[in-house]
C-alpha cells in the first residue's frame, strides 16, 4: 500500500504544478499578472512616461505628495524633474481615445488654418456691428429675447461717441448676469448690504441720485480712484445701488451646480419671458429701491456666508458648479480625464477654442498642475449668488467680470518710447516673473503652473515639433510629428524665474536650488523680445495689455477669464498655449526665424511681424479708458435693471415712457 500512496499524492503535487502554471503563464511564458499590472501602468491615469508633461515621477520622494523632509529638498540631476503634469491617460497616440484632440485639417500647419480662420471669423463679427440705434435695440432682443435696459439710448449714444468697435458684443455682460434674474430683485440687494455689512476683503461703492456717494473698504488707493474714475462719466445715467468689488485677486462666488441650473432655469423660462412680453416698456429706472440708505455708511452685519480657508486645496469646491457628467465631477479619480477634444487641434493640441480651453469643468488635470487649486494665496468664498464684481474668475464661478482698475489705471504703462522696431528685436521667447500662481507648502510648488511652464520650457529633454514632408504650398503641404532634443531649441526660450515667494520658507530654498532664479527684470526690458510669454499668476496677468500695445507677438497661457473674451480673437490678435504645453515650442518655432528649417515656411513671409502688428493695432482700438467705461456702463445698466422690483416692466424701446414707475408688488420668491 505504501508504493500506492506515494504514487498518489505524487500525482497530486504534479496537477497542482499544472494548475499553477496554466493560470500564471500565457501561451508565451509572460508572467499574465505582471502583463496585467504593465497595462495598468502604461494606460492608467497615473502612469509616467514621454508624454507626461512633468517628465517623469521622483520615486525618492521628490514628487507631489511626499513628507515635508523629503519634499523641502531641492531634486539632484541626474533625477528626472519632479514638477507635475497633466495625466497621460489621454495620450495623443491612443487613437481610440474620444478626448484626444481633434484631427488638423490636411495641407498647410494646422497654426495656419487656425490664423486663416481666427481672422475670416473676426471680419465677419466687424462686419455685421450695429449701425444706429434701432439696429442695436434690434439686435438686443434678437439675442436675448428681451428689450434692452433703461437708459440704453443713452448708453448707444456714450458708446459711438467713444468710438467703440464692437457695440453688439456684450453677451458675456448678459450670461453673468443671466443667474440672477433667478432670484428676486430685493434679494440680490440684500445680499449686496450683508456682504458689505462685514470684513468681507471687498471695496463698497454706493451710488446715489446719479454720484459716487461713497467708497468704502480697505483697498489700496489706486483701486479706490480706479474704481469710482471708470463710473465718473456715466454715473449720472445709472440708478441708486450698492456695489460690492472684491479685493482678492482670487474668485469669491462659486454655487452648487444644482442651485445654479434651478436659478438660469427659473431666470429663462419665467423671469426674462414676463419681460420680453412688454411691448412697451418704461424707459426708468424705479425709485426709490426698498432697502438702498441714503449714502451713509453700511449697515454692520454680525455674521457673514463667507468662508476663509486660503493655502489649502480648492479643488473639491471649484467643481461644484460644474455639471455632473463633465469630467471635473467623476467619481473615480482615474475617471477624471481631460476631454481636449473640445479645444484640441492636431498631434500637438493647438488651441482652437479658448473657451473650452479655459472651462475647468473639462480639465481636471488642473488640480494637480495649476496653483490656484493646489494652494491659492488668499480664498475667501461663498456658496450662494451674491454679487460679487471681480476682475477675473475662473470659469465655474458666479464671480460677475468687470473691467480690471488695475488697467484703468495704468498700472503696468507701455512706453513706446522704449519699443523698437522688430528687425531690432531678440528672436526668442521672453518671460520673467516670481512664483506666484499659488503658495507653496510640502513640495506644492511641484504642482503650480507657473513652476511647470518654467520647467517644461528648460528641459533637457525630447519634444515634439512639426515638420513637413510633402511638398511646398498649402495643397502638397503634409505635416507629421518628429521627436527632437529641445536643446536643440535652447536658443529659442528666454524663458526664468526673477524671484521666488508666495512659500513657506523650505519651499522657498527648494525652489532657489531647482531653478535657474535670474535676478530683476524692468517692465521695459520686454520690448527687446519678438516673442512675449504672458502667464496667469494668482488671477489674471497685468501685463497683458502693455504686451498688447508693443511690437511684439504675444503669446497667452491663461485660464483665468476677463472681461475683454469677446473682443480679443486668439490667432488674430495673440497666440493661444494649451494646458498640457505640447504646442508651446512648435508655436514659437512656427513664429520665429528658426535655424533656417526649410518647412517653417509662413515665418519666411513675415507672418510673425505680420500678426504682431494687427494684434498692436486692434488693442489701441478696444482696450482704451473708453473701452473700458463703455463695457461697466453697459454691465451696470444691467445690473440696475437686475436689481429693479419692476424689472418686467422697464426698459428701452423707441417711443417708451420715460417716467419712473411706481414700485410695484415684489413677483414671487424664487428658489
Amino acid at each position: 500500500m505504501r508504493p500506492r500512496q506515494l504514487l498518489a499524492t505524487g500525482g497530486i503535487f504534479f496537477l497542482i504544478v499544472c494548475a499553477v502554471t496554466l493560470l500564471r503563464l500565457s501561451p508565451t511564458g509572460t508572467n499574465l499578472a505582471e502583463f496585467q499590472t504593465s497595462n495598468r501602468g502604461s494606460s492608467g491615469s497615473g502612469s509616467s512616461g514621454s508624454s507626461n508633461d512633468g517628465g517623469g515621477s521622483d520615486k525618492s520622494g521628490g514628487g507631489g505628495g511626499g513628507g515635508k523632509e523629503d519634499a523641502t529638498k531641492a531634486p539632484q540631476s541626474p533625477r528626472p524633474p519632479p514638477v507635475e503634469g497633466p495625466s497621460n491617460s489621454n495620450s495623443n497616440s491612443d487613437s481610440d481615445n474620444p478626448f484626444r484632440p481633434k484631427p488638423a485639417p490636411p495641407g498647410s500647419h494646422p497654426i495656419w488654418h487656425l490664423i486663416t480662420d481666427a481672422e475670416r471669423e473676426h471680419e465677419a463679427v466687424k462686419a455685421r456691428q450695429s449701425r444706429t440705434l434701432d439696429e442695436a435695440v434690434a439686435e438686443y432682443r434678437r439675442r436675448y429675447g428681451i428689450p434692452p435696459p433703461p437708459n440704453f439710448d443713452k448708453w448707444y449714444e456714450f458708446a459711438r461717441a467713444k468710438g467703440v468697435q464692437l457695440i453688439d458684443e456684450f453677451d458675456g455682460v448678459f450670461e453673468s448676469l443671466t443667474p440672477f434674474w433667478g432670484l428676486r430683485p430685493a434679494t440680490v440687494r440684500a445680499r449686496a448690504r450683508e456682504a458689505l455689512g462685514f470684513d468681507n476683503a471687498l471695496l463698497g461703492v454706493q451710488v446715489r441720485d446719479g454720484r459716487v456717494a461713497r467708497v468704502a473698504g480697505q483697498g489700496p488707493d489706486w483701486q479706490r480712484e480706479a474704481t469710482a474714475g471708470m463710473m465718473g462719466k456715466f454715473v449720472k445715467w445709472l440708478p441708486d445701488m450698492d456695489l460690492c468689488f472684491n479685493l482678492h485677486d482670487e474668485p469669491r462666488v462659486v454655487v452648487p451646480h444644482d442651485d445654479m441650473a434651478r436659478l438660469v432655469r427659473r431666470a429663462r423660462e419665467v423671469e426674462m419671458p414676463a419681460a420680453g412680453a412688454v411691448a412697451q416698456p418704461t424707459n426708468a429706472f424705479t425709485r426709490p429701491a426698498e432697502g438702498l440708505n441714503d449714502g451713509s455708511p453700511f449697515g454692520e452685519t454680525k455674521l457673514t456666508r463667507f468662508n476663509v480657508f486660503a493655502h489649502q486645496p480648492t479643488w473639491t469646491h471649484s467643481r461644484l458648479s460644474c455639471p455632473p457628467e463633465s469630467p471635473a465631477r467623476a467619481l473615480e479619480e482615474e475617471a477624471q480625464v481631460d476631454d481636449v477634444s473640445r479645444y484640441g487641434l492636431g498631434e500637438l493640441g493647438f488651441v482652437y477654442n479658448a473657451t473650452a480651453m479655459s472651462d475647468v469643468c473639462y480639465s481636471p488635470s488642473l488640480r494637480s498642475t495649476f496653483g490656484f487649486f493646489d494652494r491659492p494665496n488668499a480664498y475667501n468664498i461663498v456658496l450662494d449668488l451674491f454679487p460679487i464684481f471681480s476682475q477675473s474668475k475662473i470659469s465655474s464661478y458666479a464671480d460677475i467680470l468687470y473691467p480690471s482698475p488695475w488697467y484703468w489705471y495704468d498700472k503696468v504703462p507701455y512706453d513706446e518710447a522704449k519699443d523698437v522696431p522688430w528687425a531690432q528685436k531678440d528672436d526668442r521667447l521672453y518671460w520673467r516673473g516670481s512664483t506666484t500662481g499659488g503658495f507653496s507648502r510640502y513640495g506644492g510648488w511641484r504642482r503650480q503652473h507657473r513652476q511647470r511652464l518654467v520647467q517644461k520650457l528648460n528641459a533637457a529633454d525630447n519634444a515634439t515639433i512639426l515638420v513637413n514632408v510633402g511638398g511646398s504650398g498649402g495643397g502638397g503641404e503634409r505635416w507629421e510629428p518628429r521627436s527632437v532634443p529641445r536643446g536643440d531649441y535652447r536658443d529659442l526660450v528666454d524663458v526664468y524665474f526673477s524671484g521666488v515667494g508666495q512659500c513657506d520658507p523650505g519651499d522657498c530654498d527648494a525652489q532657489r536650488e531647482f531653478f535657474e532664479v535670474r535676478g530683476h527684470a524692468g517692465q521695459q526690458d520686454a520690448w527687446g523680445y519678438r516673442h512675449l510669454l504672458d502667464v496667469d499668476g494668482n488671477a489674471f496677468s497685468g501685463r497683458f495689455y502693455a504686451f498688447l500695445r508693443s511690437r511684439s507677438l504675444v503669446y497667452k497661457w491663461a485660464v483665468f477669464r476677463e472681461w475683454h473674451a469677446e473682443w480679443l480673437r486668439p490667432w488674430a490678435h495673440y497666440v493661444p498655449l494649451s494646458l498640457r504645453g505640447d504646442d508651446w515650442l512648435e508655436a514659437v518655432r512656427f513664429f520665429s526665424d528658426g535655424k533656417g528649417d526649410d518647412d517653417n515656411l509662413v515665418a519666411k513671409r513675415g507672418e510673425a511681424e505680420r500678426l504682431a502688428n494687427q494684434q498692436r493695432d486692434w488693442a489701441s482700438k478696444v482696450l482704451r479708458h473708453e473701452d473700458m467705461e463703455v463695457w461697466f456702463f453697459r454691465l451696470l445698466l444691467e445690473y440696475g435693471r437686475v436689481i429693479d422690483d419692476d424689472r418686467h416692466r422697464i426698459g428701452f424701446s423707441r417711443g417708451s415712457s420715460s417716467a419712473a414707475p411706481e414700485p410695484a408688488d415684489p413677483p414671487a420668491e424664487g428658489p
